[in-house]
């Protein structure tokens, strides 16, 4: 981990074996496709990140209560909660962003099957969402750099559909978040950038957001009804 970088990945070493240890973690089982399975298995492995068993199976679950149709994943790596998320979602669109090469081609690879039913978009997370449409996501999953989730939480808020919902991943960091275990010096600031995301989407009028020990922990913000204001837009203008 490096929160002085725009790059932040670190591994599961064991799919059974999450970063933090949640109340639920020993409850909840994924169920997944085996295909999925293996790749999970050998991306932990070649310590490649992905996502815990537990919050994939609460996305999955999600994904499908919302029936989500349109999704956004920003920071897919290889590629497997795309596959995951694409298996149960029949006739789901996902798009995916991704900026680091080494993970492009293994994805690619992976989601061989559903070519057609994604769009995967290479480079930097917030200059992409610059570019994409109003409201033309209902459901994303915000897994990338830590630090740049405050940055994308305007974009992030515009590109999502009303009523759609927006899952950050990682908000807790190990217990250092929310106090339950000490924060190491040299991570106090990473902590910071993402309290400041909690308490951005917390307090957000247009947003309705419930924290959960998930994982290691997720953020779940609904948008509400009613039109979100291009805030780039007013600034460009002024």
């Amino acid at each position: 981990m490096n929160e002085d970088t725009n790059k932040f990945t670190y591994a599961h070493n064991d799919t059974g074996v999450p970063e933090r240890e949640s109340r639920t973690a020993g409850l909840n089982r994924l169920r997944v496709s085996d295909l999925c399975a293996r790749l999970r298995k050998s991306a932990h492995e070649r310590e490649v990140p992905t996502a815990s068993d537990e919050t994939l199976n609460f996305l999955l679950t999600l994904a499908l209560a919302k029936n989500a149709r349109n999704i956004l994943e920003v920071g897919c790596a290889e590629g497997l909660t795309s596959l995951a998320l694409l298996d149960i979602s029949e006739g789901a669109h996902l798009t995916a962003i991704e900026r680091d090469g080494s993970f492009i081609c293994a994805f690619k690879n992976n989601l061989d099957a559903y070519a057609g039913r994604y769009t995967l978009l290479e480079g930097d997370a917030v200059d992409i969402c610059l570019t994409l449409p109003d409201e033309a996501y209902d459901f994303i999953f915000l897994d990338c750099a830590k630090v740049q989730y405050i940055k994308l939480l305007p974009e992030l808020k515009r590109i999502l559909k009303k009523n759609g919902v927006l899952v950050a991943d990682d908000v807790l960091m190990y217990g250092w978040v929310n106090g339950e275990v000490e924060t190491p010096k040299k991570r106090r600031m990473l902590v910071e950038h993402i309290r400041e995301y909690i308490a951005a989407v917390t307090e957000d009028s247009q947003l309705q957001t419930s924290v959960l020990d998930v994982g290691n922990g997720i953020a779940m913000s609904v948008k509400k009804c009613g039109r979100i204001k291009n805030e780039r837009k007013n600034e460009t203008e002024s």
